[in-house]
C-alpha cells in the first residue's frame, strides 16, 4: 500500500477533478504489475495495473489488488472498475480508504464482495467490522485519506478545498508599510510554494496584489538542471469589486487571459467592464456592500470543477477566506525576520476577532524546515 501511495502521487496536480490513485498487483509475495491515474479522462490505476502486469506477462488471476482508494462502480468517462477486478480473476482487493462520495461509498466494497472476491480495508474489515473500529494500518488509511483531502472536501461539500497561503516575517509582516515584499522568504520556501500552485485548479488573490506586484499567478517547476519551466496553466481568480485591474497587467494581457477571470460587484464601472471583457472572464457578484460574495463565489468555482483554490492574497483577502470560516488548510511560510512598523502590511489583517475564544482554532499542525525558514501547515477548523 505504501508504494501504491507513493506512484498515486505520481499524478500530482494532473488528475483533477478526478482523485489522485495507486495500485499494485502481488501473485505469491511479488509484485507483477502497478499504474496510476495519470490524467482526467485516461484509465484509472486499477487498470494501469492490470496493462502492467499483461505488459511483463503476468496473470491477474488469483492476485491480490493493493489500492489507495475504492474501486469505481459507475459509468463515466471510463468503465467501472470493479467490472475489470472481476473479468481479471483477482481473489483479493486491500482498500486503503473509502469512496468519499455518498452516493458511491461502500457500493464498489459489496459488488466485489456479491462476486467472491475478499475485500478489506486498511481501516476495517468491510463488512465484518463496525464503523469506527481501527485496523493496526489506520495510520495508512490516514495517508490514503489525506492524498485527496481536496477531492474528498469538493466532491461531499461542492465547493472548493480551500488553502490560504502567506510568506511572512516572525512577526506576521507580508510586507512593508511602503509595499516591499520581494522576497521575504528564500529560494526553497519559493520552490514549495510554486508545487502548492501546480497542485492546485485556480489561484486566487485581490486587486491590490495585482496592482502592487502585477504577478502571472503561472505555476512553474524546477528540472533536473536547476532550470524553471512552466508547469499547468493555472485559473486565476482576482476579486476586484470596482474592476480596477489595469488593461496591461500580466494576469489580463498575456497568453493565459483566458484562464482569467475577474470578479467585480455591482458598482464597477461599465465602461471598465466592457473593456476587461475584450480580454478575459468577467463575473459579476451579488450586491453585497463593497465585498465580493464569497459564498456565492466558491458555488460558481464549484460549476466549473475547481475542486482546489489556492488563496494568495493579501491580508484582506486572507483575512475574508480564514475569518468568514471559506479556507479549510492554511500554509505558511516564516522567514527569520522582523519587519514591525505599526503600518507594515499583515498576514491576515481584517477586523479580527474580538476574543480569545472566537479565535481561529488550527489541528493536525506540521512544522518542517526549508532552508532557513519555517514551514507550517496545518487544517482549519
Amino acid at each position: 500500500m505504501r508504494l501504491a501511495l507513493e506512484i498515486a502521487r505520481r499524478g500530482y496536480g494532473a488528475t483533477s477533478p478526478n482523485p489522485l490513485v495507486g495500485a499494485v498487483l502481488v501473485k505469491d509475495g511479488k509484485i507483477i504489475g502497478r499504474g496510476w491515474h495519470r490524467r482526467a479522462g485516461l484509465p484509472h490505476a486499477e487498470i494501469e495495473a492490470l496493462r502492467d502486469a499483461q505488459r511483463r506477462g503476468h496473470s491477474a488471476r488469483g492476485v491480490t489488488l493493493y489500492v489507495t482508494l475504492e474501486p469505481c462502480c459507475t459509468h463515466g468517462c471510463t468503465p467501472p472498475c470493479t467490472d475489470a477486478i472481476i473479468s481479471a480473476g483477482i481473489k483479493k482487493v486491500v482498500v486503503g480508504a473509502t469512496d468519499p462520495n455518498p452516493k458511491h461509498a461502500g457500493k464498489g466494497f459489496k459488488i466485489l464482495q456479491r462476486a467472491g472476491i475478499a475485500t478489506l480495508g486498511l481501516r476495517r474489515h468491510v463488512g465484518a467490522l463496525k464503523s469506527g473500529d481501527l485496523s493496526p494500518h489506520s495510520k495508512l488509511a490516514d495517508e490514503c485519506e489525506r492524498l485527496n483531502e481536496a477531492f474528498n472536501h469538493w466532491i461531499v461539500h461542492r465547493t472548493p478545498f480551500v488553502t490560504v497561503k502567506a510568506a511572512m516575517t516572525l512577526d506576521g509582516k507580508i510586507a512593508t508599510a511602503g509595499g516591499s515584499s520581494k522576497w521575504i522568504t528564500g529560494e526553497q520556501s519559493r520552490a514549495h510554494g510554486m508545487k502548492l500552485r501546480q497542485g492546485s485548479d485556480a489561484i486566487l488573490v485581490g486587486i491590490n496584489t495585482i496592482l502592487a506586484d502585477d504577478p502571472s499567478l503561472t505555476a512553474r517547476k524546477q528540472v533536473a538542471d536547476g532550470r524553471w519551466q512552466m508547469g499547468k496553466p493555472l485559473r486565476r481568480i482576482v476579486l476586484d469589486s470596482r474592476a480596477r485591474t489595469p488593461l496591461d497587467a500580466k494576469v489580463v494581457s498575456d497568453k493565459f487571459a483566458a484562464l482569467t477571470t475577474i470578479v467585480v460587484g455591482k458598482q464597477a464601472p461599465k465602461k471598465r467592464l466592457a473593456a476587461l471583457t475584450k480580454k478575459v472572464n468577467v463575473l459579476t457578484a451579488p450586491a453585497k456592500k463593497s465585498a465580493i460574495d464569497l459564498r456565492w463565489l466558491l458555488k460558481k468555482l464549484d460549476a466549473n470543477n475547481v475542486t482546489s483554490l489556492l488563496v494568495e492574497g493579501g491580508g484582506e483577502v486572507n483575512a475574508s477566506f480564514l475569518l468568514g470560516g471559506f479556507a479549510q488548510r492554511v500554509v505558511f511560510f516564516y522567514a527569520p525576520k522582523i519587519l514591525g512598523g505599526r503600518d507594515a502590511r499583515k498576514a491576515v489583517a481584517g477586523e479580527g476577532v474580538k476574543s480569545l475564544s472566537k479565535a481561529i482554532q488550527l489541528r493536525d499542525v506540521e512544522w518542517r524546515k526549508l532552508g532557513e525558514d519555517l514551514l507550517m501547515t496545518a487544517r482549519v477548523d
